[in-house]
C-alpha cells in the first residue's frame, strides 16, 4: 500500500526522515479492529514531532504517520476515524493514562489503509466531503472540546484565541462564532490577521489591549502569550490550554488567578462521543473547516513542507484518490 511514514529519526531536519512510497499493509492488532480504506487525511504538527523522534523510538520504524482520516468502513459506510486509542470504560478515553494516538504505537492514517478499533469509527455526515471530514479528528475536535466542555461557551460569550492561523486556533475562531461567541484572535502575521478578519473575528496583534475582558481564552502558544491571556480574562474567566508551541515553561501571576477567580484548564484532544457531536454540529450548521491546501497523495512530501513552513492557514489535506 502507499504510505507516508517515518523512515528515520531526525531532530534537526524532520523532512529528511520522511519517506513516501509503498510498504506492506499491516494486519489487525486485535479481533475488534477493522480495516478502513482512507479517502482523505490531514497533517498535524504531531507528524513533524514524530519525525523528530518525540514519542517515537527508532525501534518502531518504519511508522506510518497521521492521526486524521475519513474513508470507507468494511460495510461500505462513510466514516471519520477517531485517533485516540484508549480505554473508554471511564466515559472518556482521553483520560486513560495509557492512551495513545494513531502513529504512536499503531500505524497511522497517511496510507491507503488504516486499522482501528471498531468503536473508533464515527459516521461521516453526507454534508461533509472526505477532505472536510478528515480535518476534524485532531485540530477541530481539540478546539470543540476546549470551547464546549472546558470553556463552557454560551451565546454572547467573549472569546480570545491566541496564535490564530494554526489548525486548532483557526478551528476555534470558526467554531466560537458558530456557537454565538464574539471572537478576538491574535497573530504575529499581518497576512494571517487579514485572513482571521475575513472569517469574521476581530484580529489583533499579540499582546494588544482588547476592548473588553473575555470569558474564555483559547491558549495554544504558551510562554509568549500566557500573561496576556490572564490579563485579558474577565472575573471568573476560563483560560483553556491545549498546547505550548512557543514554550511550555512560563511564569504566571497567581494573584491574578485567585483574586479574579480564574480557571486555568488543561485540555487534550476529545472523546469519540465529542467527535460525533462535532461532526453533527458542523453538518447541521453548515460549518466548513478552514483548509489551507489539498495535495494528491503522491505529493505528500510537498504537503509536509507546506506544514513545516509555518505559512499554512488552516489544515493541509491529502487526497488519497489522487
Amino acid at each position: 500500500m502507499r504510505a507516508a511514514y517515518a523512515a528515520a529519526i531526525d531532530a534537526e531536519n524532520p523532512l529528511g526522515a520522511l519517506a513516501v512510497g509503498t510498504i506492506d499493509e499491516p494486519g489487525p492488532p486485535g479481533d475488534d479492529w477493522v480495516r478502513v480504506q482512507v479517502r482523505a487525511s490531514a497533517l498535524n504538527h504531531h507528524d513533524l514531532w514524530s519525525l523528530r523522534g518525540v514519542g517515537l523510538a527508532a525501534s518502531q520504524l518504519p511508522m506510518v504517520l497521521g492521526c486524521d482520516a475519513a474513508g470507507i468502513a468494511p460495510d461500505g459506510t462513510e466514516v471519520i476515524v477517531h485517533a485516540v486509542i484508549g480505554d473508554p470504560s471511564g466515559g472518556d478515553e482521553t483520560l486513560d493514562p495509557k492512551r495513545t494516538l494513531l502513529s504512536e504505537l499503531h500505524p497511522g492514517t497517511l496510507a491507503d489503509v488504516v486499522w482501528v478499533p471498531a468503536r473508533n469509527l464515527v459516521p461521516k455526515p453526507a454534508a461533509l466531503s472526505f477532505a472536510q471530514a478528515a480535518c476534524l479528528p485532531t485540530a477541530w475536535l481539540t478546539a470543540y472540546k476546549m470551547l464546549v466542555r472546558k470553556g463552557r461557551i454560551e451565546a454572547g460569550s467573549a472569546v480570545l484565541v491566541q496564535g490564530a492561523g494554526g489548525g486548532v486556533a483557526t478551528a476555534a475562531v470558526v467554531l466560537a462564532q458558530a456557537l454565538g461567541g464574539r471572537v478576538y484572535a491574535t497573530s504575529r502575521s499581518a497576512e494571517k490577521r487579514e485572513k482571521i478578519a475575513a472569517l469574521g473575528a476581530t484580529a489583533v496583534e499579540p499582546g494588544a489591549r482588547l476592548p473588553e475582558r473575555v470569558d474564555i481564552v483559547i491558549e495554544t502558544v504558551g510562554r509568549p502569550t500566557i500573561d496576556h491571556s490572564l490579563k485579558c480574562a474577565a472575573p471568573g474567566g476560563r483560560i483553556v490550554v491545549s498546547g505550548s508551541t512557543g514554550g511550555h515553561q512560563a511564569e504566571i501571576d497567581l494573584r491574578r488567578v485567585f483574586f479574579l477567580q480564574l480557571e486555568l484548564l488543561g485540555s487534550t484532544m476529545g472523546s469519540r462521543a465529542e467527535l460525533a457531536e462535532l461532526a453533527e454540529l458542523m453538518a447541521a450548521r453548515g460549518i466548513s473547516p478552514v483548509i489551507d491546501s489539498v495535495y494528491p497523495f503522491a505529493a505528500a512530501a510537498a504537503a509536509f513542507a507546506r506544514l513545516e513552513s509555518g505559512e499554512a492557514f488552516g489544515k493541509v489535506v491529502l487526497d488519497h484518490t489522487r
